[in-house]
């Protein structure tokens, strides 16, 4: 985000195509999708990406982004909900509960900056699986790898995380 502050259109874009699918795994395990429409996450994840260009010149450089877009994402949640009358739930502290099993370190992380410091093939994966929510097999489909390949590499690139993260490499 620094950096498409900064003027980088490149930066800036590939920012929003590397969020698409945290949100849409995000909005879809808030919207339980099996029983809201697929639509609707899109809906939710294009509201935000919006709300994200309009308000980026809000964006605290000196901040975590991660935090931030949780907070814009959940305001378009809560939104959403108040306007449509829809029975969901929505944590008042869901700073980052969308990336289950990284725990509050995460929060104070950028997640596009951790997975960049991973290999292509071993952040799309992570991404899949972690983020999308897909099961192994899905992700196997997808990439062409191994299912017990894509086992592997979620392990090893959960632990090179770990460490980037307990290491401060951010």
């Amino acid at each position: 985000m620094r950096a498409a502050l900064d003027g980088d259109a490149s930066a800036y874009r590939d920012l929003l195509m590397a969020l698409r699918p945290f949100l849409v795994g995000y909005f879809s395990r808030r919207l339980n999708a099996g029983h809201h429409g697929q639509a609707e996450v899109e809906d939710l994840v294009q509201m935000t990406l919006l709300s994200l260009h309009e308000k980026r010149a809000t964006y605290d450089r000196s901040a975590p982004f991660l935090p931030w877009l949780m907070a814009v994402a959940r305001h378009k949640l809560i939104d959403y909900v108040r306007k449509t009358k829809k029975n969901v739930q929505v944590e008042l502290d869901d700073t980052l509960s969308a990336v289950d099993g990284y725990g509050p370190a995460l929060a104070r992380r950028d997640v596009v900056v951790l997975l960049a410091q991973l290999p292509k093939d071993q952040a799309r994966v992570i991404g899949l699986h972690k983020l999308k929510e897909l099961n192994v097999d899905e992700v196997s489909r997808l990439t062409g790898h191994s299912a017990a390949n894509v086992r592997v590499m979620v392990h090893r690139g959960v632990k090179r995380l770990q460490a980037l993260i307990a290491g401060g490499a951010l």
